[in-house]
Order: structure tokens, then sequence, then C-alpha cells
């Protein structure tokens, strides 16, 4: 076999001229996939390269291709296509133009707790999902020990997937997508979520199954792209602006973000019922053992009680050096309807001097549900001796 048919045969993700487009209005959009439908039933050819009332382009003429032992990043603003290539590239949609040539079992990871159902324990979505990845029941009880193992949820093993949080459901999707030894892994955001000791154990993992698999994975964060992929593409409102070194294209994503107004590694996201939410910080520089205030104001549709609140502050490294959670405080968090303002206290922070970065989860009542994300949006500079530390778990002031 010569070089040429060595490529070939490794090529594993090969995506050509491939175009995604949706409908803005959601009665539109469903008579349009009746249309479809009924075109299809009768053998008449759907015009998919022409964009009707309220359809837009998601994606436009994507191309590129991926070999085992690569890992590819994706990246660019909110709402630039990221997230919908990704399921392209699973299956979950079809592509409108082009094609889309996936070699070898998938290993995905999109959307925290995509594919668990609520009511059934760990034990049982363990086999469900191990299912819907293509294992055997008999590859399920081989790997059974290593994805709770890896996942860390001994304890929890038996109770209903509903009862975790996010951070749970993270590591047992990612324990399980990755258990299947994956051709090709595809990674949403998983690293967004989760301490420091469970993203060291990821990276660890995704080295591993890079040796023999692609790898595609979507960040904000432009410090997990350089140090997990080795190709990146950026894309901008669904085209390809940039495909090749990693550093050259998270070049230009920080100057198109710093461009917009925007910060270059942070993201902030809001799901419905709650329509917006603005923090107010008393400040973001302040000397050693000091304590910063946070001001959340919600706006919410609808009330939601009794509410999970995380706050982490992460190194430059990533690591989370320390946390702020309201059910450790045994502090009650309710939102109302219209208008709710929350103060948090954190500190006082014993943290050595440089800059750190905030990410803040607001989760429903049992963790399935999450309302509010905010991840490295606001950097926090301590004036403060070179050395010095603060308890993992901030008190309450």
């Amino acid at each position: 076999m010569d070089d040429t048919e060595k490529n070939v045969n490794s090529v594993v993700v090969s995506v050509k001229h491939v175009s995604k487009k949706f409908c803005k209005n959601l009665k539109r959009s469903m008579a349009y996939g009746i249309m479809d439908l009924s075109r299809n039933l009768f053998n008449i050819t759907n015009d998919s390269g022409r964009l009707r009332r309220d359809e837009f382009w998601a994606l436009d003429d994507i191309n590129f291709e991926l070999s085992r032992g690569e890992s590819l990043g994706l990246i660019g603003v909110n709402g630039s296509g990221k997230t919908t290539l990704l399921r392209l590239l699973s299956g979950i949609f079809p592509p409108d133009k082009g094609e889309i040539a996936v070699r070898g079992r998938v290993g995905a990871l999109i959307a925290v707790g995509a594919g668990f159902h609520p009511h059934m324990t760990g034990r049982e979505n363990i086999y469900l999902n191990g299912a819907i990845l293509g294992m055997t029941r008999k590859e399920i009880d081989s790997k059974f020990r290593y994805i709770v193992d890896f996942a860390g949820i001994n304890g929890f093993l038996d109770a209903p997937v509903s009862m975790y949080s996010s951070g749970m459901r993270v590591r047992l999707g990612f324990s399980i997508a990755t258990a299947v030894d994956p051709d090709i892994l595809l990674l949403d955001e998983i690293l967004a979520v989760g301490d420091a000791r469970f993203r060291n154990k990821c990276y660890y993992r995704i080295g591993e199954i890079r040796k023999n698999a692609a790898i595609i994975f979507v960040s904000h964060s432009v410090d997990q792209i350089a140090r997990i992929c080795d190709r990146c593409l950026l894309l901008n409102r669904g085209k390809a602006e940039y495909f090749g070194e990693v550093s050259e294209a998270i070049k230009m994503y920080v100057g198109e973000t710093e461009a917009n107004g925007g910060d270059s590694v942070g993201f902030e996201k809001v799901f419905e019922p709650v329509k917006s939410v603005r923090f107010d910080w008393s400040t973001l520089t302040v000397e050693y053992g000091e304590t910063v205030q946070l001001v959340m104001t919600v706006v919410a549709e609808e009330a939601i009680p009794d509410n999970m609140l995380r706050i982490v502050l992460y190194d430059h490294k990533e690591s989370v050096v320390a946390e702020w959670n309201n059910r450790r405080m045994n502090q009650r968090i309710d939102l109302n309807k219209g208008t709710t303002t929350l103060r948090v206290n954190l500190g006082p922070l014993h943290l050595k001097n440089g800059e750190y970065r905030f990410g803040v989860v607001l989760n429903d009542a049992h963790g399935t549900r999450e309302i509010i994300r905010t991840f490295r949006q606001y950097a926090l500079h301590i004036d403060g001796p070179v050395q010095g530390s603060s308890a993992y778990q901030l008190p309450s002031l």
C-alpha cells in the first residue's frame, strides 16, 4: 500500500461543500418541513439550495478533512454555527447541500445531559446511552466499572439522573462517550463544567483517544483550544473564515471578538424562562484579603424556586482556585416572576497577585436544567503577595 492510499484510508471525517439552513419563524418552519416531507414521499426533488422566506444559512459551504491522530478546534462567536456543524457530523441533522462522510464509530457529547432520561438511574442511563452510541450489552458490561469510576458517581449510581448536578452529568456523559473507543470524538464545551481534577482527567483521556481517533472540539476558551488541537476552523456567521494553524485562528478570533466589544475568551448564556441577566461587581480590582460583591439582576417570565448557584474563580491555567455554592452555605435562592436581585459576597480572597476569571452557573432545584451560565466573562485582578491561597469553598459574609 503506497503513502497516498494510506492517507486516503486514514481520513475519518470528510466535509465537502456542506451547507445547512434554518427558518427563523416557527410556524413557517413547520410548514416548510411538511412540504419537504411531502415532496420526498412522492419523489419530488427539493430545491434545497434556495432560501425561502425567513430562512438563513446556519452553515454555508464548509470544507475540511480530518484523519486519525488529528484534533480540530471549532471556534467562533455565539451563533457562528459550531454546534450546528457538530450535529450534522453526529447525524442529528442532514445537510441541505454538500456531503459528509464519517468513517467509524462516533462518540459525541454535544449538550449537557443529552440522551439521558432524567427519571432513570445512572446505571440505567449508562446502558441506554451506550446502546445509542452503538455498544453491545457485552461491551457495556466490560467497560461499566471504567465508566462509573471515571465519572466518580459511585455513591449516586442508582439515583435518578434528575438528582445529578450539571457537573455530574457532564462527567457521566464524557465517560460513556469516551468508553466506546470512538474513531471520531465530538466534544462541545465539556470542559467549561467541572473541577480542575476532572478537567485534567479529560485532558489525559483525550490524549489517549487521539492516538487512534480524530477529535473535533468546540470551546470558547482559546487556552483549551491551544492545548488540545493541532488545527482550527474559525466560523463566522456560518462561513469558514479561516482553516489552518491554531495560533493564526486564535489571533483572528481574539481580534474579531475584541472588535465587537466582547471578551476574547468568555461567553454568557441565558435559557428560558430567563430573559436577561446583568452582572454588577462592586470592584474587579482588590487587595489581598478583600471581598468582592456580585449583584445579579435576573429578569424571568415565570418564577423558578430553590435554585443552585455556583460561582467559580479560575486562574490563568483554568484551574479552579475557589468557589461559592449557595447549597453548601444553606442559602435558598428563588427567582421571582419579573425582576430578582441577588447579592453575593465573595471573600475574603487570600489569593496571590494576578488575574483570575469568574464562572457563574445557575441551575434549577434538581440541577437538571441550566438557566444562566457565564464562563471567563469577567476578570478579577488581585494585588497581593507572590504567594497566597484562598479556602477552596468561599464563605458567605
